[in-house]
């Protein structure tokens, strides 16, 4: 495992690293940058893209022949992670969820047609993706090929959609949709995967989820199928291979989280040094008290093994496997250290912290569902304690990863 950048990584890490300290951090400060759902305003954020897309610095994952850079996963992990130093910045660089994991299967999956039509207006920044699969109980949650509810049934070259599905992320702005749905009780081929346009009839935006953290653009949505048809050449793989689709999204996915979670997580520790570095109190700076140093020192600590985690994550990938243990021990791993880094600036900071002055109570409050989205923690444990069960003292080997 060799995690030494590529030269052209380096130097888009850097020119990422100097484009949100320039151009995007300092909007967190205008009132006027944050749309009603303190996220980036939508018109600033087309401005914004627009000159990141001038700097060569838009849809880093995907082909070069579908205007990306053909980074790996290695090489995103780096780049997404300079990106989310700003709270407003992977959405910039169209590196933000759920797009950018819709873009990554689509573009594994998809056929040529249905890439044309469906992936590159994604890539191209013209229009926004969700991908629909969670329900309210007793639906589909983190066990969905064993709980999904919705229904497609086949109806000569069309399927017809019945169903409920909710915390649907970015549903509210998005053109293009997966969707997840029963066409069988098969026991492991039960589900399968669908593409629809936000104009086709047949389903409506119930109501916007509240929640308690700032949102992605889009909000969290409760959507309604009510005979919604579907022509058969918009269905995303074969019938039944609805569950492969998704865990051939899922994992990459879950690790672009991380990568972006542990940028949030490094922009906490450096709010709370750049304070106690200038705070005086009971005569000496906060920097110098042993206390202080212990929380921040053991903040930084782990945010590194995240880092390390996270990238031994996108290196197996890199070789071909599906990295479940991988990806599930980084996913608990970072999405705890974003809360700890955040917490512990927050108490560094004192009242500043949990003011907005800062954007510390923003992240705050966005890293609470760190720990839930894209399976809860308890769900990822149990997948490594199954890896464990399987794998024996191998669970802890070098080398090559299974695939």
């Amino acid at each position: 495992m060799d995690f030494t950048l590529t030269p052209e990584v380096e130097e888009t890490r850097l020119a990422i690293r100097k484009f949100v300290e320039e151009r995007i951090m300092p909007l967190e400060e205008d009132p006027a940058s944050y749309d009603d759902h303190e996220n980036i305003d939508l018109d600033l954020l087309k401005q914004i893209q627009a000159q990141a897309r001038d700097h060569g610095l838009w849809s880093l994952s995907m082909p070069k022949e579908r205007g990306g850079r053909g980074f790996d996963t290695v090489g995103m992990a780096a780049c997404y992670e300079e990106m989310n130093r700003s709270i407003f910045g992977p959405v910039c660089f169209n590196a933000a969820a759920p797009d950018d994991g819709n873009m990554y299967v689509l573009n594994k999956v998809a056929t040529d047609e249905q890439k044309e039509r469906w992936l590159q207006p994604i890539i191209d920044g013209k229009v926004r993706s969700s991908i629909v699969m969670t329900e309210p109980a007793p639906g589909a949650g983190s066990d969905p090929g064993g709980m999904m509810l919705t229904r497609a049934e086949k109806k000569d070259d069309k399927w017809v959609v019945q169903g409920r599905k909710w915390f649907i992320t970015g549903a509210g702005v998005a053109d293009h949709f997966i969707l997840l749905a029963r066409t069988s009780d098969e026991p492991r081929r039960n589900l399968t995967a669908f593409l629809f346009h936000k104009d086709d009839p047949g389903w409506e935006i119930e109501r916007r989820i509240p929640i308690m953290g700032p949102e992605e653009h889009g909000g969290h949505c409760e959507l309604v199928f009510n005979g919604m048809e579907i022509p058969d050449e918009n269905r995303l793989m074969g019938v039944g291979e609805g569950m492969k689709c998704v865990q051939i999204r899922l994992g990459t996915a879950r690790l672009t989280h991380c990568m972006r979670w542990l940028g949030l997580a490094k922009r906490s520790l450096e709010i709370a040094n750049e304070y106690i570095s200038n705070r005086d109190a009971f005569g000496s700076k906060l920097s110098k008290r042993e206390s202080v140093q212990l929380l921040l020192g053991d903040a930084a600590m782990d945010i590194e093994v995240g880092r390390l985690l996270t990238m031994k994550a996108a290196w197996a990938l890199d070789q071909g496997s599906r990295a479940r243990k991988e990806v599930s021990m980084a996913k608990v791993a970072v999405a705890d250290v974003l809360f700890k880094a955040v917490d512990t600036a927050i108490q560094l900071n004192g009242a500043r912290g949990y003011s907005k002055d800062t954007v510390l109570e923003w992240i705050y409050r966005y890293a609470r569902q760190a720990k839930l989205v894209d399976g809860a923690s308890e769900v990822h444990k149990m997948v490594l304690a199954g890896a464990l069960k399987e794998n024996g003292m191998d669970f802890w080997s070098w080398g090559h990863p299974e695939t």
